[in-house]
């Protein structure tokens, strides 16, 4: 009982800080509203078009912005006060969700209004998560920063595993514009935790100013630094072909295994469940650094081409579930891995670099992944997804051994070079 309560302890200590506590009670609620909308408007675009290419198109749209402002939002992240930021463009999120609620609860939603509120919820994000991410050393410190990390991978999946699923019961049952009111009265949840967070216990990093070429001079930084370049093109990889489940999940629901709504619920939940378990694992016995990234992307390839086979859909379930857990192992060790090695007054510019990686890259890759299930079948935008993961891998592995070739290198004496 002692060894279970000392696991217990080591596993939530992030939790242990009260301005975490309350920012992980605010974002439970918030999550899951975020997770009903995504599954809703992916339901929703194909039940209106009818088609792979146009749902890709619709999650272009929305990450768009990523990719052409997310550095950007890094310099600003560096430079104001991150948490006021946050409060800022959650609410704006939350006016945003309830706008396409109601369009889509009195029936006149059109695909372009779609689109145009996805771009306008990607540009928020391109603002809002690198400032997110960055905050969250200033609320934990840099002991609690893995554990926080990882916990909040989980809470994420907790979300995804709940939000889908009764998403997909709602959509059945009265319909996708109830999801969105749901996220969009979510929003008060984490809004509230952030204004009444105990400032004085807070640690923010100095202001980087306002000087001109502080973009340039992030990504100089970034190049000039393996540690930190490298993460960044594995997920720029992954980013791009991998994590397009909002293309991908949906297609296959509908299009491979022929399950419907329900089904594409399901097959999400069983994806956050697999993540909720390797978040756990993560955050308990996690490891960081180029190594271990290296394993989890191979994992995460080897299990996404088991869901890419799977031929119904129990044995899909049990795939996702590994998947998900594979996936969050290498997105929670790479952000550790970036949040540790950067400076502080560089950490918000490099975690936008890992957002645009992570989610900018979507433009590139929701279309090709849309377009490649159009041509050849649901089951091949999983299959990519997959082969693109040990790609990643291998990247990883050959400057692994290049460090240590230079290392090696570096230690034999002069005469011997």
């Amino acid at each position: 009982m002692t060894r279970l309560i000392g696991a217990g302890r080591v596993t939530f200590a992030a939790l242990a800080v009260p301005n975490f506590r309350r920012y992980f009670a605010g974002q439970s609620i918030s999550l899951t509203g975020t997770w009903m909308q995504m599954a809703a408007q992916s339901w929703l675009v194909l039940t209106l078009t009818h088609s792979a290419t146009a749902l890709g198109g619709i999650v272009a749209l929305q990450t768009l912005p990523v990719l052409l402002l997310g550095p950007y939002g890094g310099v600003v992240a560096d430079r104001v006060d991150k948490r006021r930021l946050m409060v800022c463009l959650q609410i704006v999120m939350g006016v945003q969700a309830l706008i396409l609620g109601l369009l889509t609860v009195t029936g006149s939603v059109r695909v372009w209004e779609i689109g145009a509120l996805a771009a306008l919820l990607g540009l928020n994000n391109a603002f809002e998560n690198p400032a997110r991410q960055a905050f969250m050393l200033e609320m934990v410190g840099p002991e609690n920063l893995r554990n926080a990390v990882s916990l909040n991978s989980v809470l994420v999946n907790v979300a995804r595993s709940i939000g889908p699923a009764v998403g997909g019961v709602l959509i059945a049952t009265v319909g996708t514009g109830v999801c969105f009111l749901f996220n969009s009265a979510s929003f008060i949840a984490v809004v509230a935790s952030l204004i009444t967070l105990d400032r004085a216990a807070i640690s923010p990093s100095r202001p980087s100013g306002r000087e001109p070429g502080q973009l340039r001079e992030g990504l100089r930084y970034v190049r000039r630094t393996p540690e930190l370049a490298v993460p960044l093109v594995m997920m720029a990889l992954v980013g791009c072909l991998a994590y397009e489940f909002q293309v991908t999940l949906p297609v296959m629901a509908r299009e491979g295994l022929h399950v419907g709504a329900t089904g594409f619920g399901f097959m999400t939940a069983a994806m956050g469940v697999g993540a909720v378990f390797g978040g756990l694992l993560v955050a308990a016995k996690g490891k960081t650094g180029l190594p271990m990234l290296v394993s989890a992307a191979t994992a995460f390839g080897v299990v996404m081409l088991f869901a890419s086979l799977a031929p119904n859909l129990p044995i899909e379930l049990v795939a996702l579930a590994l998947t998900g857990g594979a996936s969050i192992s290498f997105m929670s060790s790479g952000n550790s891995t970036l949040q540790l090695g950067a400076a502080p007054g560089m950490r918000g510019r490099v975690m936008s670099l890992w957002f645009v990686a992570f989610q900018g890259s979507t433009p590139v890759g929701g279309p090709i992944v849309g377009w490649l299930m159009a041509a050849a079948g649901a089951r091949a935008g999983l299959g990519l997804g997959a082969l693109t993961c040990l790609l990643a891998a291998l990247v990883g592995l050959l400057a692994l051994r290049g460090a240590a070739r230079r290392s090696a290198g570096a230690s034999l004496p002069a005469g011997a070079r």
